[in-house]
């Protein structure tokens, strides 16, 4: 009988192996990817799924490359140094990021990366961004592509402007949608153990709120496996954070933290569809090193 089950098990397993998602990630700038490399990888890898990605900004902001300077020999704190060489620099560590966790297209939008700020309203209303150019281009993208799934970040109040409205036109975009059956989108991002953070909708954003009866999602990526405990995903993470040199102060303070990476379920997405992302998180956590 054990036989047996264990046979079962593996069938199962090699069946997820061969039918692992196609996933599209929505963001806004290169590195907004590091908030959940290690499900991505182990989707590309050991899932033998794919992954696409579209980046909303040209990537020219982001002047916080002290060390990064020295190493690209030219001053990264400078804004005009910034903006004219970071938009090809900074979708070179895309790709460069893009190898490690398998991505397959790259879909660049080009939008101005003008400043940090919090307020998303002017970039929805067309004001800073050609938000009529990104509807157009997403629906193409996702008729085109046929995506299970689709990740972006979770728009919580304290995220950046870019990232609020990048992960609000994903979440339009599948509401837009005519395919016979639409793509699960999940809003993610890394959380160390313990957390109290809670999301339930970004407020005057309905298509943002998340299912009340959904569980919020984990895979840990701190989870300790083989010869002395001395591995774990983190690597996968830090790999992917070493590839945007130019963000050396904020990738400094990211490595090697992150201890989880966390997923909350949008409404939108009908509570029949809960079933099919619980089972791809059991069985991210089985295939390749199992995780608790």
């Amino acid at each position: 009988m054990a036989m047996i089950r264990y046979a079962l098990f593996l069938l199962l397993s090699l069946n997820a192996l061969a039918q692992g998602p196609n996933i599209l990630i929505v963001t806004a700038h290169p590195d907004d990817e590091t908030m959940f490399p290690v499900t991505v990888f182990k989707i590309t890898h050991e899932l033998k799924g794919s992954a696409d990605i579209a980046l909303l900004t040209d990537a020219s902001g982001g002047f916080n490359g002290m060390v990064a300077s020295s190493y690209f020999g030219m001053n990264m704190l400078d804004s005009t140094v910034g903006r004219k060489h970071l938009p090809t620099i900074r979708k070179k560590e895309m790709k460069a990021s893009g190898d490690i966790l398998g991505i397959k297209n790259y879909f660049f939008f080009d939008q101005c990366d003008d400043f940090y700020n919090r307020d998303e309203k002017p970039y929805l209303q067309g004001k800073r961004w050609n938000i009529s150019y990104i509807e157009r281009r997403l629906d193409s993208i996702l008729a085109a592509g046929q995506y299970d799934c689709i990740f972006c970040m979770v728009p919580h109040e304290g995220q950046h402007a870019h990232h609020k409205t990048a992960s609000l036109s994903a979440l339009r975009a599948v509401q837009r949608y005519k395919g016979t059956k639409k793509p699960i989108i999940l809003g993610g991002q890394a959380q160390n153990k313990g957390y109290t953070f809670r999301f339930t909708a970004l407020k005057g954003y309905p298509e943002s709120r998340v299912s009340a009866t959904s569980p919020v999602f984990e895979f840990d990526r701190s989870y300790t496996f083989g010869e002395d405990n001395k591995h774990s995903y983190m690597i996968v993470a830090d790999w992917v954070k070493a590839s945007h040199k130019t963000q050396s102060g904020d990738m400094n303070q990211a490595m090697h933290k992150g201890d989880l990476e966390v997923f909350w379920y949008f409404a939108l997405n009908g509570d029949q569809r809960i079933g099919e992302v619980k089972q791809l998180f059991e069985t991210l956590k089985k295939t390749g090193f199992p995780t608790k």
